[in-house]
């Protein structure tokens, strides 16, 4: 039988479960080594995979892209932080002081990694500028982003752990690629010939993500903080926020004339904001002060971002070879 319209598809459905297990059923305690580590181990065979599937051409073409890096930059580190800014008149109102402070340094964060790269992935893409914008993007973050937050917020940035972030990239996303790399001669064939089912390991990464740090949100009191109401208009602002922001990036690389691969690419890389940076940044930039209010506005940013692009991903993903062309963001149903 063919599915009602009105009903979501199975990437969809899959997602909203694990926002509703983890409420119920949050990775807690002893646990959360446990999930971190499985997360950690699915990006890293993510990014082995994709160093295995992209020749060196691709990847030096990637790094060579310096308009679609510098669209990605500029939508990471001066559209958020200007629509910030912007918005302050209708934010401030709407969801108070306190919590608008936590959507400044959520304006002021680098971009996500690996669920960027998995979504241009599964949209079909260029994978090898997400890698390079994505990796980028999260080095810079760790001396921008104090910058970012001391210009809008006036808060005295301290010293970060610059050499423990750059070695925890490294690790987890660098190594794993290089060793791809260093593999294709051997399994690139293979990597070629089981895509279709390879593609499983994108999705996993992206459930795997979407459960742990929905789990972390939930153990942090996510229902807890605020009345129903104020979690409601908080909500509606990080909506509003992602639509503009999806909206202008969208429209600034048509407009700049991108093939739909780069668009793809400068969409996912330049639309979203990183929980997993922005944690231990929040803990160093505002030391002593209350973790819980200033980064609802993140996690609650950031599982929209997640619902909403792995829509736009499954979209774009299914769209006809032939119909290459073809824009699905703005096609008709």
């Amino acid at each position: 039988m063919r599915r009602p319209r009105f009903i979501p598809d199975n990437f969809t459905l899959i997602l909203i479960g694990l926002v509703v297990m983890a409420s119920v059923l949050p990775v807690r305690g002893a646990a959360v080594p446990v999930g971190d580590l499985l997360t950690n181990l699915a990006i890293g065979l993510l990014f082995f995979l994709h160093g295995a599937k992209l020749s060196t051409q691709a990847v030096i073409g990637g790094l060579s892209h310096w308009r679609l890096h510098g669209l990605v930059f500029a939508c990471t580190f001066l559209l958020f932080p200007a629509l910030g800014l912007v918005l302050r008149p209708l934010l401030e109102p709407m969801i108070g002081t306190e919590l608008y402070i936590g959507m400044l340094f959520l304006c002021a964060l680098p971009a996500t990694v690996q669920s960027a790269i998995a979504f241009t992935s599964i949209a079909r893409g260029n994978v090898a500028a997400a890698i390079c914008s994505a990796a980028t993007s999260s080095l810079l973050g760790i001396f921008i982003t104090p910058v970012l937050v001391l210009f809008m917020l006036g808060t005295a940035v301290q010293s970060m752990p610059v050499g423990e972030a750059i070695g925890n990239i490294t690790l987890q996303l660098l190594v794993p690629f290089i060793a791809g790399q260093v593999s294709r001669p051997w399994i690139g064939n293979w990597v070629n010939r089981n895509k279709a089912w390879l593609k499983f390991v994108d999705q996993g990464s992206i459930y795997l993500v979407i459960y742990t740090a929905f789990s972390r949100a939930v153990v942090e009191g996510i229902w807890h903080q605020l009345p129903l109401w104020q979690l409601l208009t908080l909500t509606l602002a990080c909506c509003l926020l992602l639509a503009l922001v999806l909206f202008i990036v969208h429209l600034l690389a048509k407009k700049l004339g991108f093939s739909l691969e780069d668009r793809i690419t400068i969409l996912f890389a330049g639309s979203k904001k990183s929980l997993a940076t922005g944690v231990p940044m929040a803990q160093v930039i505002f030391s002593g002060a209350s973790m819980g209010t200033l980064l609802l506005p993140l996690m609650i940013f950031h599982q929209i971002q997640l619902m909403v692009c792995a829509m736009l991903a499954k979209r774009y993903g299914q769209r006809p070879d032939p119909e290459i062309g073809t824009d699905p963001i703005i096609a008709t149903p």
